[in-house]
């Protein structure tokens, strides 16, 4: 094991303090455990020389023969019992000890995954960050409770019984020891390459599972364009590689194996006539041999569930690597000390903030050499209504995500009444901006759930709001209204619907500076009508930036911001700008015609 794995694995230590009491007893028990294992052997070939009247332990030769079988065999069945009732202990406990391990990672993992910026989740598929928080997981649970636990096992009892057998007989204990050299070093040798094999084999697993996750995805699109041929193709490709590199795995997995039986039935042989010949020499006696010869049997068996546990030891260091990467990914977007979160609500009990936006010199890409954002710099009054008009990739959508931090800009600062959002904790960042985008994503659950969100409205204010907000023709629709439950992503419900109950859903937090995509894009006539009273109330008195598709939605703002690769190239209101015959004006009119949004 290199240093670095073991460093990792003592990482894993911090959570495992909880449970140190049951793992202090795991490990006091392997020694009874070794001790009940190793002394049958000892026992049967007791049992044979008191049968052959030979020499035996100086405690029996106060019994008859009779009597001392009996003996034998009466402490022979305790020290099986014995051993079943311990094993049987120590593998629940060790169980119950994993399964708390990988819950408690499998926690950090998510939380951490959500404190990772969206730069981080740009670059990584979904697919393979699942396999990471499942897959990975599980290989780590498995490894802990029948691997890392059981290998000590397995070496305690190799210890006892080796020191056993030396004191029985030092020449025959020693040959046998000598024998364990070579399966060592044949183990660390192939240690190397199946790690690398298991590793490729994780990664592989990982595209397969973003492939699949992918295609359902994009299930719509793949009938529609009849794709299933391609695709399919493409995830045979996938998953022959990862077939591939299965198979890679299972070679070592299966030499190591056949190597370790070949070397214990080799020992076997030896035991057997270099122990013949010391019994007819007389030399040795033959309880004495048939303790050996069980001793060479009872030898390999750790080294055979050493082998066993190989493949999940590596895999587990495998997952281990993978998930120690994962954990060690800088958290970009650190928000200063958290505050006590205020509730907001409708009723204008919640002090409004100005709502001043400034972004003071700002440049952001993507990607170092691509620049999406360039030296930006523009002021929003406190309650003015603003217009993002520009080409598509003129960094509108870019503007919103630095505002509401999920990237950082790679220069210039964003304050938000006066002070830069670094300096604001996240949580109250957020609570400040009510963001309504285009795309909307609706959880699974109650429709109830996807309003509050993170606030805590009881049903009766939340039903109140509702009604205040026009929600009562969409809610009366459903089957049972605000406890009615959403299909993943709100599948059951419209696209007007689901932008309908996102809108409402920022007007429940009583947002400082309202940031909108094109909030009524999917609604009919009907359903923007009802809304739009709501809307404007919602507007009143408070900053607004308005990512602008609609000609209409544009003349209302009181001002304009037109971009172009990442530059204010000009501003003014609807009339200022198209008297000027710039961009926005060719934009205007192109739109006019029909022709393009602006």
């Amino acid at each position: 094991m290199a240093l670095a794995d073991l460093k990792r694995v003592r990482n894993l230590g911090r959570y495992l303090r909880h449970d140190k009491g049951r793992l202090i007893l795991i490990f006091i028990i392997l020694l009874p455990v070794a001790f009940a294992g190793a002394i049958q052997p000892l026992l049967v070939g007791q049992a044979i020389s008191v049968l052959k009247g030979e020499a035996t332990l100086g405690w029996l030769s106060d019994f008859s023969s009779k009597n001392a079988v009996r003996l034998l065999v009466l402490i022979l069945l305790i020290s099986v019992l014995l051993r079943l009732f311990l094993q049987g202990f120590q593998t629940y406990s060790i169980q119950a000890v994993g399964q708390r391990l990988t819950a408690r990672i499998r926690g950090e993992l998510f939380s951490h995954s959500m404190a990772l910026s969206l730069r981080f989740h740009d670059r990584m598929p979904v697919g393979k960050l699942l396999t990471r928080l499942t897959s990975d997981v599980d290989a780590l649970a498995e490894v802990f409770g029948s691997g890392a636990v059981g290998v000590l096992a397995d070496f305690v009892s190799l210890f006892v019984i080796a020191v056993t057998m030396l004191l029985i007989d030092m020449r025959l204990g020693l040959l046998l020891l000598l024998t364990q050299v070579p399966v060592t070093l044949f183990v660390l040798w192939l240690q190397r390459r199946y790690r690398r094999a298991n590793y490729r084999v994780r990664e592989e697993l990982s595209q397969l599972n973003a492939d699949f996750q992918e295609n359902l995805q994009g299930l719509e699109v793949v009938q529609m364009f009849r794709r299933e041929v391609i695709n399919g193709q493409r995830f045979s490709r996938t998953g022959g590689l990862y077939r591939k590199a299965v198979n890679g795995t299972i070679f070592y997995d299966s030499s190591i194996s056949a190597f370790i039986e070949w070397v214990s039935l080799a020992a076997v042989a030896f035991v057997l006539a270099l122990g013949g010949w010391m019994v007819t020499s007389g030399a040795m006696g033959l309880g004495t041999l048939t303790t050996f010869i069980l001793y060479s049997q009872r030898l390999f068996e750790p080294l055979r569930q050493l082998a066993e546990r190989f493949t999940q030891i590596q895999g587990g260091l495998t997952a281990v690597e993978r998930i120690s990467e994962l954990l060690e990914e800088k958290v970009e977007i650190i928000g200063v000390k958290e505050y006590a979160l205020i509730e907001p609500t409708l009723s204008g009990t919640k002090k409004v903030d100005a709502g001043e936006v400034i972004f003071d010199r700002v440049s952001f890409s993507y990607r170092p050499d691509e620049s999406i954002i360039d030296n930006l710099s523009f002021r929003i009054s406190p309650g003015e209504h603003v217009a993002l008009v520009g080409p598509t990739g003129s960094g509108k959508t870019t503007l919103i995500r630095l505002l509401c931090r999920l990237y950082e800009p790679n220069k210039g600062r964003i304050l938000l009444d006066g002070k830069d959002i670094k300096d604001i904790p996240i949580p109250l960042l957020r609570k400040k901006l009510g963001v309504v985008l285009q795309d909307t994503f609706l959880f699974s659950g109650s429709v109830a759930d996807n309003l509050r969100l993170d606030s805590a409205l009881d049903d009766s204010r939340l039903s109140q709001i509702c009604s205040e907000l026009g929600l009562n023709r969409l809610l009366n629709k459903l089957p049972n209204g605000l406890d009615t439950e959403l299909r993943e992503r709100g599948g059951n419900l419209s696209s007007g619907e689901r932008q309908l109950l996102s809108v409402a859903r920022v007007a429940i937090r009583n947002p400082t500076v309202l940031i909108m995509d094109e909030a009524t894009a999917f609604m009919d006539p009907s359903s923007e009508a009802t809304l739009q009273r709501d809307l404007d109330r919602l507007l009143e008195r408070r900053t607004a930036l308005v990512i602008a598709h609609r000609l209409a939605t544009v003349e209302s703002a009181d001002r304009i911001l037109v971009l172009r690769r990442g530059k204010l190239i000009e501003q003014g209101n609807h009339q200022q700008l198209r008297s000027q015959g710039g961009l926005y004006a060719q934009l205007a009119d192109l739109q006019e015609r029909g022709l393009m949004k602006l």
